[in-house]
């Protein structure tokens, strides 16, 4: 059992939402020796997935009930791809009507049984996610080939009316001088051949006639198909339904599907008649429009000539006009480039300028890290204690001239009076306001930390005293 979107295989899939998602024989289906179905991907473009798995081209797998069978792939705004079955079982007198013949099997693609799918089917088989419902197993295949056939014919006459529609021109007043068209019936048995020329008419508007005719033809035609179609439909139907009813009703409707087969086939015959006569038609049109044609030639190559004369005088003076404009352009490009180079003089002046203030301000800066430097070497060598090694708290001046805490040389008198530095006795002792003065001053410019120290220092010595 083959399973494809072409004309010659057993099961034919047509996508709606993607018409190229199932190739023209995708996969196939066949029982091998021990009675065992096995499937077998025929190189299809998207695949055939067995169990969540892709299958290898040309390599045949075997398939039991329950197995997933997925045709392509998924779109990207569905997560199921659009064809999913699952492998069932079910009685041999079923499904054996569904099933190519093993006779059948080594012939041409011309001689197998060529199969349909009614609009409802495929309809059925758009739907999203994957279906077990037995209508997809159970599709109606057509008995007579002879309707394939004609179907075929039609879609050729089809395609050959669409380029003929395109390429005729307006029939103009001449179709209204032609008469009415009257399309004919669908359940004629007889071909309704294209209209004569009349002497006093237009071939061409004739054509169209023809045309008219033909495309009447064809929309009647597949009515009648979808009224098969329906008819093959509503046979499977009652088959399967009711398999034990009365057999009467069965064979009126197989009757009848025989009867609008035959239809079909007449109005195939019909429209091929009418797509001879229109060729030969434009083809008498044709030989006629050259004749006109070399004629109005001279005439059109002398009024090419003069529009091609008038064209050249009008590219003369419009690039007249474009040289005047460029050289306005040039102009203006020149002084713009003497605008830029003085601009660039002034801008590299301005830089010279910078450059020379900055290296005066490093210079600045330099003095000033030197003098900070400084002052910071006369408050560590001549502004400390000697007893404690921190900057004066209350200095006292002894009569050697020597410097210290007031708390500091009070508490080395303690023990011995006498100078810690020269070792002269102490006599006096002179408050240095001065000093304290200077050494609070310097005190501010110092980090918090040296403050709170100072401070803290400060309340200590106060607080023994």
């Amino acid at each position: 059992v083959t399973i494809g979107r072409g004309l010659d295989t057993t099961y034919q899939l047509v996508s709606k939402t993607c018409p190229l998602m199932i190739s023209r024989k995708h996969c196939v289906f066949q029982q091998n020796a021990e009675g065992q179905w096995t499937v077998k991907d025929n190189k299809s473009l998207n695949g055939v997935w067995l169990n969540k798995q892709r299958l290898d081209p040309s390599k045949v797998y075997p398939v039991a009930e329950g197995d997933r069978i997925q045709l392509g792939v998924p779109l990207e705004n569905r997560e199921t791809a659009e064809y999913e079955y699952e492998v069932i079982k079910d009685e041999w007198e079923k499904i054996r009507p569904f099933l190519a013949l093993r006779s059948d099997l080594g012939k041409a693609k011309s001689s197998r049984t060529k199969r349909k799918c009614s609009s409802d089917e495929l309809e059925m088989s758009g739907s999203e996610g994957p279906s077990n419902s037995r209508c997809k197993r159970d599709r109606m295949s057509c008995d007579s080939e002879s309707l394939d056939e004609s179907w075929g014919q039609a879609e050729e006459a089809r395609q050959l009316t669409e380029k003929l529609d395109i390429k005729l021109p307006s029939p103009g007043p001449s179709e209204r001088d032609s008469g009415p068209v009257h399309g004919s019936s669908v359940h004629s048995k007889k071909a309704v051949t294209v209209p004569q020329m009349d002497q006093k008419g237009s071939g061409l508007a004739e054509s169209w006639t023809g045309l008219k005719l033909l495309k009447k033809s064809l929309v009647d035609t597949r009515k009648l198909k979808v009224k098969v179609q329906e008819k093959q439909t509503a046979v499977l139907n009652v088959k399967q339904k009711c398999r034990k009813c009365d057999q009467k009703e069965i064979l009126v409707m197989e009757q009848e599907l025989q009867e609008l087969q035959n239809q079909l086939c007449m109005e195939q015959e019909h429209q091929q008649q009418q797509v001879e006569e229109l060729e030969r038609t434009f083809c008498k049109e044709r030989q006629k429009l050259e004749g006109e044609k070399c004629q109005q030639g001279e005439e059109n190559l002398k009024e090419q000539l003069a529009q091609v004369l008038q064209e050249a005088s009008d590219y003369e003076s419009s690039l007249i006009t474009s040289v005047m404009v460029l050289l306005q352009h040039c102009a203006l490009m020149e002084e713009l480039n003497r605008n830029k180079k003085d601009f660039d003089e002034i801008i590299q002046a301005k830089n010279k300028e910078l450059e020379e203030t900055k290296e005066e301000k490093e210079k600045v800066r330099a003095q000033k890290e030197e003098v900070l430097n400084q002052m910071n070497d006369v408050l560590e060598n001549e502004l400390q204690c000697t007893i404690c090694s921190e900057y004066f708290i209350e200095a006292v001046t002894l009569n050697c001239a020597h410097s210290f805490c007031s708390y500091c040389i009070n508490e080395w008198m303690k023990h011995k009076v006498e100078c810690p530095i020269c070792r002269q006795e102490i006599k006096s002792k002179t408050r240095s306001l001065v000093l304290d003065n200077c050494i609070n001053r310097m005190v501010e410019k110092l980090n918090v930390e040296m403050k709170e120290h100072r401070l803290s220092l400060t309340r200590e010595r106060k607080g023994e005293r």
